[in-house]
This record gives C-alpha cells, sequence and structure tokens, in this order.
C-alpha cells in the first residue's frame, strides 16, 4: 500500500472524515494541471490527465476512462487502490458509488475550490437525501503533500490585436453586450483559457498549457483581474490598464464576491466555476448559470486566427515530415528509443520560427506501446524502436501562430498483413470525416458516423472521440465542439461554426500487439448555399503525408484513394518549397499518386 494513502487516511481519521474524493481539477476545472495541483496523482501513483480518486477507511478506488486502462492498471499495482474502469460492465459511476457508501452521519470531504459547482450540487443533494454531511474547507492532500509545489508564477506574455484579430477592448465590449443581453450585472470567468483570450495574454502556468493563473470579473464599467501582481511587467500592466482593466491578487477573488452588491444578478458557469466562489455568493445575490460569453467567440476562430493556423501547421508539417524522413532512413542504422524520436522531434520543432513549446505531453511508442491510447514513455518504459512493426507518435506544438496536434503511425519495417489491414482501415475512416460536407445546424455527433463506419462495418470499435477542439496557442483540448457519438453529461452538442478547428482521429488498439492512430486537425469553413440551406465543409490544416508502405490499396475504394492521393498532392505542394536535395526527392516519392 502507498505511504500516501496510509497518511491520507490518518487526516480522514483526525478531521472525521469517513469519505475523501480527491478529483484532477486545479481551482479553474481545467484538463491538465499545474504542479501544486496535482494531489491526486500525489496519493495514487496515476499520472494521467484523467481521473478520480475515493478513499473511505477500508477501500480506495480510480475512476478513470478508457484512454487510460492499461496505464492506470500498470501504476496502480500494489498501491492498495482499486481501478474502477468507467462505462464498463459492473462497473458504478462515481454517484453511484457514492449513493451507497454515504449514509446517516458519514462526512464526505473535498476542497471545494477543485470541485466545480455542479458538481458540488449533485453532492450537495445526495447527501441531504441520505442524511450524510459534506466538508469543503479542508484539503486533506495538501496536509500529507509536505513537499508541495509552490503555486506557479511564471512571467506573462501578450498578443497585439494584428496576430490574433480582435483587441481585448473589443473582446470586452462583446461581453458587456451579451451581460446586457442577459440582463446581468457581474460576469465571474474562472476558466484559464478564457481569461487568456480576453486579456490576449498568454503564460507558462501549466506545461504545454500557455495560460496564467488567473481569476477574472467584468461588469458595465470594470474589467478585474485577479492574479499574482508579480508575473506582470510594467509594460504589459500598463497596456491592460489602458483598456480598463484593474488588478487584484490572485487569493482575492473570494473576497470580491463576497462582497457583491446587495439584490445584483452575477452571470457565471456553474460547469467551470468551483463550489468555494459559488458558495461565497451573498444569499440576496441572484446567480445566472450561463455558459461564458467568450466560449463561443474563442471556439470559433476569426480569419485572422484560421491564416494563422495554416502558417503553423505548414511549420510543423516540415518538422514532422522531416522526423519521417529521419526515421524510414536511419531506422536499423542509428539506435532510437521512444524518448530519443520524441527528443528528435522537439528539436526540428525548435528550429521553426516562432515556436514556443510542445502543446502536451509527446505519446510515441513503439509496438505493443501504440496500443495504449495515452502511452508517455519514462527511463523505466523506454524501449528500442526496432525494424519492424509501427511506431505511433502523437504530438504537437505551440507557435505564436497557433497551436498543433498530429498523430502519424509509421511502418517502421516490413508489416504483416493483419497490421496493413487496420492501418488501411484507421485511414479510410480519417479520409471520409475530413471529407464531409454538412449543412448548418449539424454537430460533432451528427458527423462522427462518417469515421466510424468501416470500424462497426467489423464489428469494432475505437474507445475514444473521433476528435476535439483546439485553441488557439491555449489548450490542445478545447470545446465546446467535438467529433462523438456517445451523449454523455460532457458530450458536445455544440453547432459546428465556420472557424472551429477539430481534430480527425480514427484508431484501432491491439493489446499486446500495436496500435494505429491518425490524426490532422480540420477547420470548418463555407461551402455553398442555396434553396437547400447553407452548406459547410472541413478542410485539413495539418500537412504530413501518410505511410504508403503501411496502406493495402486493395482493401480501399475508388474514392478514398482519390481523396488519399488529393491529400498527399496538397502536401507536396505546400512542403515541397522547405525541402531540398535527397529530401525534396523523397518527399515527392512519399506523397506520389497511387492506384
Amino acid at each position: 500500500m502507498r505511504e500516501q494513502l496510509i497518511k491520507l487516511r490518518e487526516a480522514m481519521q483526525r478531521h472525521g472524515v469517513d469519505i475523501c474524493y480527491i478529483p484532477t481539477d486545479d481551482f479553474h476545472s481545467s484538463e491538465y494541471v499545474g504542479s501544486y495541483f496535482k494531489a491526486r496523482a500525489y496519493v495514487s501513483g496515476f499520472t494521467g490527465s484523467a481521473g478520480t480518486l475515493i478513499v473511505t477507511k477500508d477501500w480506495a478506488g480510480l475512476w478513470t476512462d478508457g484512454r487510460y486502462f492499461l496505464q492506470a492498471s500498470m501504476q496502480l499495482e500494489g498501491s492498495g487502490i482499486e481501478l474502477c474502469k468507467m462505462g464498463e460492465p459492473g462497473v458504478p459511476t462515481i454517484e453511484e458509488y457514492l449513493e451507497k457508501e454515504l449514509g446517516k452521519g458519514t462526512k464526505l470531504a473535498f476542497d471545494g475550490r477543485t470541485v466545480n459547482t455542479k458538481q458540488y450540487q449533485h453532492f450537495k443533494e445526495l447527501a441531504e437525501k441520505k442524511g450524510a454531511a459534506l466538508v469543503t474547507d479542508v484539503d486533506l492532500a495538501g496536509e500529507i503533500w509536505t513537499d508541495r509545489p509552490a503555486l506557479s508564477a511564471e512571467p506573462v506574455f501578450e498578443f497585439s490585436a494584428e496576430l490574433v484579430g480582435k483587441s481585448r477592448a473589443d473582446k470586452m465590449a462583446d461581453v458587456r453586450e451579451a451581460l446586457k443581453k442577459e440582463g446581468a450585472d457581474c460576469l465571474i470567468l474562472a476558466s484559464l483559457m478564457d481569461i487568456c483570450w480576453l486579456m490576449n495574454i498568454r503564460g507558462n502556468d501549466v506545461a504545454c498549457t500557455p495560460v496564467v493563473l488567473s481569476f477574472a470579473a467584468v461588469t458595465a464599467d470594470e474589467a478585474v483581474l485577479f492574479i499574482n501582481p508579480d508575473v506582470l511587467s510594467e509594460e504589459i500592466r500598463a497596456h491592460l490598464s489602458a483598456d480598463g482593466v484593474t488588478f487584484q491578487p490572485y487569493e482575492n477573488i473570494y473576497r470580491y464576491v463576497r462582497a457583491l452588491p446587495s439584490m445584483c444578478t452575477v452571470m457565471m458557469n456553474l460547469h467551470v466555476v468551483n463550489s468555494a466562489i459559488y458558495t461565497a455568493v451573498p444569499a440576496n445575490v441572484t446567480v445566472l448559470d450561463r455558459k461564458d460569453p467568450t466560449e463561443l467567440p474563442k471556439a470559433a476562430k476569426n480569419p485572422t486566427e484560421v491564416e494563422n493556423m495554416r502558417k503553423a501547421h505548414i511549420k510543423d508539417g516540415v518538422a514532422v515530415t522531416r522526423l519521417m524522413y529521419w526515421l524510414k532512413h536511419q531506422i536499423g542504422k542509428e539506435p532510437m528509443t521512444e524518448l530519443s524520436v520524441a527528443e528528435k522531434l522537439e528539436g526540428l520543432r525548435r528550429e521553426q520560427e516562432g515556436y514556443i513549446e510542445p502543446s502536451f505531453s509527446p505519446i510515441v511508442g513503439w509496438g505493443p506501446h501504440g496500443a495504449i491510447i495515452h502511452y508517455s514513455a519514462t527511463e523505466e518504459s523506454n524501449v528500442p524502436v526496432q525494424p519492424s512493426s509501427f511506431l505511433l507518435a502523437d504530438t504537437g506544438g505551440h507557435y505564436m501562430e497557433g497551436t498543433t496536434d498530429i498523430t502519424r503511425t509509421f511502418a517502421m519495417g516490413p508489416l504483416t498483413d493483419e497490421e496493413k489491414k487496420f492501418y488501411t482501415m484507421v485511414l479510410r475512416s480519417h479520409l471520409r470525416l475530413g471529407n464531409v460536407h454538412f449543412r448548418y445546424g449539424c454537430t460533432g455527433a451528427n458527423l462522427d458516423y462518417a469515421a466510424r463506419e468501416p470500424f462497426w462495418a467489423e464489428n469494432l470499435d475505437y474507445n475514444h472521440g473521433t476528435g476535439h477542439g483546439v485553441g488557439y496557442v491555449l489548450g490542445v483540448h478545447e470545446g465546446p465542439q467535438a467529433f462523438r457519438w456517445r451523449k454523455t453529461d460532457k458530450s458536445s452538442t455544440a453547432v459546428l461554426e465556420p472557424g472551429m478547428i477539430t481534430s480527425d482521429e480514427p484508431g484501432i488498439y491491439l493489446e499486446g500487439k500495436f496500435g494505429v492512430r491518425l490524426e490532422n486537425l480540420t477547420v470548418v469553413v463555407e461551402g455553398v448555399t442555396n434553396s437547400y440551406g447553407r452548406f459547410l465543409h472541413l478542410e485539413y490544416l495539418t500537412m504530413v503525408p501518410f505511410d504508403l508502405d503501411a496502406i493495402d490499396l486493395s482493401l480501399m475504394s475508388p474514392e478514398e484513394i482519390r481523396l488519399l492521393n488529393a491529400y498527399h498532392a496538397q502536401v507536396r505542394e505546400k512542403l515541397l518549397p522547405y525541402f531540398s536535395g535527397d529530401e525534396a526527392e523523397w518527399l515527392k516519392y512519399a506523397t506520389r499518386e497511387v492506384g
């Protein structure tokens, strides 16, 4: 049993707590969190980006989704913590488990700053129903975490309106107009990505996500940024002040909310705002639960952002294609491992002007490791890349012009018929979704079948969404849009709008053998409007060849082969000016017309 688990139970006993709930979240409902907030990983030993730990006096369980089943089973071995595979038969949801375990007089504890208000309300209703009590003002994991990292305080940098297409003054004017329409006096923003988008600032407080630890409040005549003052240069402070932004310390958000004027109406997204903020709202203040008015304009990129994203993807395409060239020519000649391949690609990206950092931790897995959906190589798990099977590389970067996310699966040597069959199936799925034309009003759920049909026709599937939204030098995962068929509380029902950027990434994973995933980023663009309606379609942003060595053309239809050739023609046209000599000749061959 982990020592941290033993100490947590001792802290629970001191506080008279029966059940401790530790989510992944920070104070902002972020998907990825900074080192200070990784309490769940500290206690459990599971390092995946999604998961919830529940600890009682004599049992502990870790809930996570299908992306992390293999990783969690390995990391939890011998920990005294049971893996609860979300969505699998016989596995209760967290709410079902708590309803069973809570009883009269029992106490459920969590740090209210790390639980969003909607979740808190569910817990409150459940506790009242069962005669239990909530303890929300204690951080039990923090009590035992003696060497906990400090809150990040990295310097802020600024984006000009010319780079992102709209000034912060204009963005705040739009927010104030939205407040007026809703009849609200104040907006509380907790999403780090929305705050940075609104203020045209970026930072480095979360690894691979250039955001700044902050809260924001906007009213008709003021905008308050709650932030560590040390992270703002005098120049950026002056620019923000010139647009009417004032500053308060990061932790003052709770004091600000407690002092809201009597009888006013405050708008906040209760799926994001933490319960400590919500419970600080005075009783005589009306809370209006709405999606943040920044969410949709942040997701539907303006023409400047889309054009810059195209530029970023050319740079990224050069780096990843050079990696492909290197892999194909050096495998079996030069020693390489999963970690060294990731380092090689990072070096190639750093050669590109305007590169900032990776957009997420690289997922580079050879052979059986490619079947672990979110595998991340460590010194302990790192293996040599051999001249056989597949190498799956899911990586991305932040550039000053935008964010990339790409997956390519490379044939590292001769492949079996089975390996080619599944690579081709994934490629067919990918191309079908990338070529969809649809009427305005469709959501990602309407389009997901285009990708899954080749799998479902063979009674197969993949245990993850087909695509996620991507931010503009913000989160590599950004809502509200997504390609996913399954209806869940968090699934997207957002209408696809022009400018929305979404990944197209089907895959197949054969445990113990290999995995295949192919991913491009797409942007929604206008099509034809006629008497039948307004039509849209997707265009690829990502420009990197698919591996022709891995394809069985006999399994593809003439239309699918046409789509493949058309994509490779684009890649060749856009990338060839950046290549010369042997690399240029190889690129022509790697994107040659087939079929």
